[in-house]
């Protein structure tokens, strides 16, 4: 399940009426859309989209039946325990191994950043960027990790030579481990006109 899935289950879990349904459900053998509107003053539509959206994730199962009148599905719990499960590793892929050797990076000129340094002087805690002119100006501060804090307190200056992502993190001491959030707040910085990267 991704999180789009998760989200639109967690939508219909959340209904008010989702637990009345359930209920209905735990103490019918089976019950039809009809049915469980008319018993909890819903809209059939209402009740019918709950029912087959539970049947679509495999909690509830359907049967077709017909009594002396147009075919109708009647549905019943599959299952009695409900989850929400997602993968993090097959869902979000982070991409360690990036290909940062073609490039370099230095800090922008004139990026009217504001990186501010933590209680030990040996690394930035935060970095400050204002957006916009006068008073429609926005202040975007984006609070960083340790390891982020020293890489970006090793950033070459604008006017010195720029040096690769892997370069800089020698220079930082930080652990090769950190390589992920590293690129992650590099990119973050380029979008925002604060690093410069140099092809």
């Amino acid at each position: 399940m991704d999180f789009i899935e998760a989200r639109k289950l967690g939508n219909y879990l959340s209904k008010g009426y989702a637990e009345q349904i359930f209920r209905l459900l735990m103490t019918y053998q089976d019950i039809s859309a009809t049915e469980a509107a008319s018993r909890l003053n819903l809209h059939v539509q209402t009740a019918q989209e709950f029912l087959e959206t539970m049947t679509s994730y495999e909690i509830l199962s359907k049967e077709e039946v017909s009594e002396s009148k147009r075919p109708y599905f009647r549905y019943k719990l599959a299952k009695r325990k409900i989850s929400l499960e997602i993968d993090l590793d097959k869902v979000l892929e982070v991409k360690v191994n990036t290909d940062d050797s073609k490039f370099v990076i230095r800090e922008k000129k004139n990026s009217g950043a504001k990186f501010t340094l933590a209680r030990n002087r040996k690394h930035f805690s935060s970095v400050s960027i204002w957006k916009g002119d006068g008073r429609g100006g926005k202040e975007r501060k984006i609070n960083l990790t340790e390891s982020q804090g020293l890489f970006l307190f090793n950033l070459p200056f604008p006017d010195a030579l720029p040096l690769s992502v892997d370069e800089i993190l020698t220079r930082s001491e930080v652990d090769i481990t950190h390589k992920p959030e590293i690129l992650d707040i590099v990119k973050e910085l380029i979008e925002l006109s604060v690093i410069e990267k140099i092809i």
